[in-house]
């Protein structure tokens, strides 16, 4: 499907940015855009167009001569098996439950593991929430963002060698809408960028991801929460961003993507302690240093911590205006009994 010329802006930053060209043919992506939730403006179609989204990746695919791009924004005919052997890949930004049926639903999911990819682009972590299958191909569903699509967040590049994230510096802010997770497992992903909660507000205590890759059967899957704001979508980094991501997953660049738990387990303990330390009386840097060092001899330090924190995480926070001073009181004493214990697993 051709898309129409892009807005000026969109020249600008594609012209802005180098990308390499590939000279073998070029491989098919599907770009899927339906929403059966809520409709985020880069997805949605003026008339007889495609969207913001759909020629940005459309485009993307022209300039680089990586990929050619079919679009579109009907789960029932796209998401098929018959359908899916057309394509090398799979880009979704998408909401909701697209698909009804287990049957039709494992379609995709099977196509991945059978060597293909996919690629996750922000709300495709809104998406499917009741379908085990692709949470657990994806590793995670919606669960609010406390970081709304005004707020300029500051972010960590973990691996900054990574050719997904390469052309992001070590530390960067940008603004754009960020989620947190449900039933993300740690263990099944290498995360290459995350929020750092020291330098963001609201402030969580848990480690909230932005990016990650994974191996998925013979498949390679490529998330990156970035993209709720048009203005994301007309950034050249961004653009390179996605050819990267886009290109790994079609197993045309190489990066690991062996799980980094024991990162994202400090990255956590990081959080934790940047929200909590007020009640202690240590820095969260002096905690976090005192983790670090026992964590290379104590194996099992780190996991303990993440399990913790994942308890802590479920422990309720009650609204002092609709709860009784004696609700609130007992799930303050819950979590400090729970920040103790924390604290002396790290001190002994």
């Amino acid at each position: 499907m051709k898309s129409l010329l892009p807005a000026l802006c969109l020249v600008a930053a594609f012209a802005a940015v180098e990308v390499p060209r590939c000279h073998a043919a070029p491989k098919k992506l599907l770009v899927f855009t339906q929403s059966k939730g809520f409709v985020h403006n880069p997805v949605k179609r003026g008339t007889n167009a495609l969207c913001l989204a759909e020629q940005t990746v459309t485009e993307i695919g022209k300039t680089s001569g990586v990929f050619e791009v079919t679009c579109s924004q009907d789960a029932a005919t796209a998401l098929t098996r018959d359908n899916l052997k057309n394509f090398d890949a799979v880009l979704f930004y998408t909401t909701g439950d697209l698909l009804a049926g287990d049957a039709d639903r494992d379609a995709l999911t099977d196509f991945v593991k059978s060597g293909h990819g996919f690629i996750g682009v922000h709300s495709a972590a809104d998406t499917y929430p009741g379908y085990k299958g692709y949470i657990e191909m994806l590793n995670g569903n919606f669960d609010g963002h406390p970081w709304g699509a005004g707020t300029i967040c500051t972010f960590t590049n973990h691996e900054p060698t990574h050719p997904v994230v390469a052309m992001y510096p070590g530390e960067f802010q940008f603004k754009d809408e960020i989620y947190q997770y449900r039933l993300y497992e740690p263990s099944a992903v290498r995360v290459l960028m995350s929020l750092d909660m020291a330098r963001n507000k609201p402030q969580m205590p848990w480690h909230v991801p932005v990016c990650w890759v994974r191996d998925y059967g013979s498949g390679r899957v490529f998330f990156t929460n970035l993209g709720h704001n048009d203005s994301t979508w007309k950034d050249g980094r961004y653009h390179s961003h996605l050819l990267a991501g886009i290109r790994w997953a079609l197993k045309l660049e190489n990066g690991p993507s062996q799980p980094n738990a024991d990162m994202q387990a400090l990255e956590a303990a990081k959080s934790f302690f940047v929200v909590t330390a007020s009640n202690t009386k240590q820095s969260w840097g002096e905690l976090l240093a005192k983790v670090t060092a026992k964590s290379k001899s104590d194996a099992t330090l780190l996991p303990g911590l993440a399990a913790q924190i994942a308890e802590y995480r479920k422990l309720p926070t009650p609204d002092p205006k609709k709860a009784s001073p004696e609700e609130v009181t007992s799930a303050a004493n819950k979590k400090n009994e729970l920040l103790q214990k924390m604290l002396s697993s790290i001190e002994k």
